[in-house]
């Protein structure tokens, strides 16, 4: 297939390359020139804008960082004008589910069909083709997607336009408050004189387990916060929670507490690190370095 991708960051970037490597023919832009380029050793047609990468595609993959950056490339530059009709565009970022379903909508008057199926997994998913993408719209065109979904992991539909994104924001309130569980339990045990590595490895395999525990929380033990998902990221997606949660009337003082903590990180610097990072967050308020 010819497939355009838009966005090539830490995620887009081996997503792109799996495309590649499955034999698709790759047309690839990214805002910043310089992390497009090594692409072209793949295979990939490397692009100097956005309409032009579109203007041969059957599929289009979107990366880029949010739905304003979405909203400005497509409709704002133009962009979209480029897309044939027929054409399949799967918005694979994490975006607010209202986005996803005015793109939709918009990109419908072009005959375009649209996916919102956003992805979990990190960038080792996005490396090893082993995501789990949660996607919106209609059946017949996730049929179509099919093949495309399967180079980078395993899909699940779950409703309609939007509710791909509402999937993500299930997964991240989750991830993000998780995450916080995690670092201030282990911290309470450093700071009361237990080890964190053997603590971690006493609870493994009770109720307390989890990926969260297990991955994010050997980074916490190893004081390893090259970012995977940065903190900023984290705070995207719970803000994004947020104001979803208050379009639908919904209360979630929960997240709206982990949204604080993460903002607050962002503020001091942190905001760069892994989102595991915002153990060093609660290590620095408990005066453990």
């Amino acid at each position: 297939m010819q497939i355009a991708v838009l966005g090539t960051g830490a995620m887009g970037f081996p997503m792109a390359r799996r495309l590649c490597e499955a034999g698709h023919a790759v047309h690839a832009w990214n805002r910043t020139r310089a992390k497009v380029e090594p692409l072209a050793a793949f295979g990939a047609r490397v692009h100097g804008d956005a309409a032009s990468a579109l203007r041969e595609a059957e599929a289009v993959v979107c990366m880029l960082e949010s739905g304003p950056v979405i909203e400005d490339v497509l409709f704002r530059q133009r962009a979209a004008e480029a897309l044939r009709p027929g054409a399949l565009f799967l918005s694979m970022a994490s975006i607010q589910p209202r986005e996803a379903r005015d793109h939709a909508a918009r990109l419908a008057e072009r005959g375009v069909a649209q996916l919102d199926a956003p992805v979990s997994g990190g960038t080792g998913g996005a490396e090893n083709g082993s995501l789990v993408i949660m996607v919106g719209g209609k059946p017949a065109d996730f049929g179509r997607a099919q093949p495309l979904f399967r180079v980078f992991g395993r899909a699940t539909h779950v409703g309609p336009h939007g509710s791909g994104q509402l999937a993500k924001l299930a997964n991240q309130m989750i991830v993000g408050i998780t995450i916080g569980a995690v670092a201030e339990a282990l911290l309470l045990c450093a700071k009361g004189g237990a080890d964190m590595a053997k603590v971690r490895e006493a609870i493994t395999g009770g109720f307390a387990d989890s990926r969260i525990l297990q991955v994010h929380g050997g980074r916490m033990v190893e004081r390893d916060f090259a970012p995977r998902a940065k903190v900023a990221i984290q705070l995207k997606d719970m803000r994004n929670a947020l104001a979803t949660a208050e379009e639908v009337g919904f209360e979630a003082p929960v997240t709206a507490l982990f949204e604080r903590l993460y903002a607050q990180a962002a503020e001091h610097g942190l905001d760069d690190l892994d989102h595991s990072g915002l153990f060093v967050e609660l290590a620095s308020r408990n005066g453990l370095t």
